[in-house]
């Protein structure tokens, strides 16, 4: 048996949540469908969201979910794993559901270099974003792991907040980055350590120095580094959107309200772009549900005139 709604929203994070917070105050009949796995989950707090500076993202969520129940959005644990083009949803439990309109909100994961203590620092003293924890850990001894030339850029935004900023080119060679990268570089007072990093030293739960290969420590006390992004667009590609390539993966083409080239499905959130952070996804969501609960309208009546 298959359910019908008039939206279903693929991500229970803060896109789809917002999403769904408007087309439940439009008292529109919305499936929110959550697999339960946010990208910000190793982080203890978010930064940035006035309001809710330093809310812990699991707290943020769990609100979000008690808005959206008083307006009668339904919530099911569940994973998406197939779609139709007539917008029938298969999900991981056998149950299959259908919208007249979609939100795809599934977000994307986060793709750490290999190096050992990176993903079991994530989030504590590993970091990626100087917007989201620079504040926190201000001052203190940066080292920033090159994923590619483009670090570079990383290494120059995080000095905003320390001056004391050692950029490990890890996998880079020095002749990758050009003469105005190096330029910039020591202007910011950054300096430049050549050589594949080992690993994290870590002493009382506490990120202390980077090794490198030939055993040279460099004492530390924060990590930057730039994750590979793995865009969640499986379900996008499926129903035939139109991708484009962006230096973190594949993400759909959309308009300013996040609609798809694909009529009635809207991305929102990190399923349309790398740098989207709690609160543009949360924007982005609105505008969303805003925009379909018009679409929707003017299709009813639309029909009902033609009639």
């Amino acid at each position: 048996m298959t359910n019908t709604y008039e939206v279903m929203v693929i991500g229970g994070g803060a896109a789809g949540l917002s999403a769904a917070l408007v087309l439940g105050r439009a008292r529109r009949r919305t499936l929110v469908v959550d697999a339960g796995e946010p990208r910000n989950t190793p982080a203890a707090h978010m930064q940035g969201y006035l309001s809710r500076d330093g809310m812990p993202p699991a707290e943020f969520l769990e609100i979000g979910r008690e808005e959206i129940a008083r307006y009668g959005v339904e919530l099911v644990r569940d994973t998406a794993v197939d779609i139709a083009r007539d917008f029938t949803v298969m999900l991981a439990s056998g149950r299959t559901v259908q919208g007249r309109r979609l939100v795809v909100a599934t977000g994307l994961k986060d793709a750490l270099p290999d190096v050992p203590g990176v993903a079991e620092r994530f989030g504590k003293d590993v970091l990626h974003c100087p917007y989201c924890h620079g504040w926190e850990v201000r001052d203190q001894a940066f080292g920033v792991l090159a994923t590619t030339p483009l670090s570079v850029h990383q290494a120059l935004m995080v000095s905003q907040w320390s001056k004391d900023v050692t950029f490990f080119l890890h996998t880079v060679e020095q002749d990758e980055l050009s003469d105005d990268d190096l330029r910039r570089l020591a202007a910011a007072g950054v300096d430049v350590v050549p050589g594949e990093v080992d690993g994290l030293v870590v002493a009382d739960d506490r990120l202390t120095a980077v090794r490198l290969k030939d055993g040279t420590t460099f004492a530390r006390e924060v990590v930057f580094t730039t994750p590979g992004a793995i865009p969640q667009t499986d379900l996008l590609a499926r129903l035939g959107a139109e991708l484009h390539e962006t230096p973190f993966g594949s993400y759909p083409v959309v308009d300013p309200t996040g609609q798809t080239t694909v009529p009635g499905v809207w991305a929102v959130g990190n399923a349309m772009g790398f740098a989207e952070q709690v609160v543009n996804a949360a924007a982005g969501g609105y505008r969303a549900g805003a925009t379909i609960n018009g679409d929707l309208l003017m299709s009813d009546l639309n029909a009902a005139i033609q009639v």
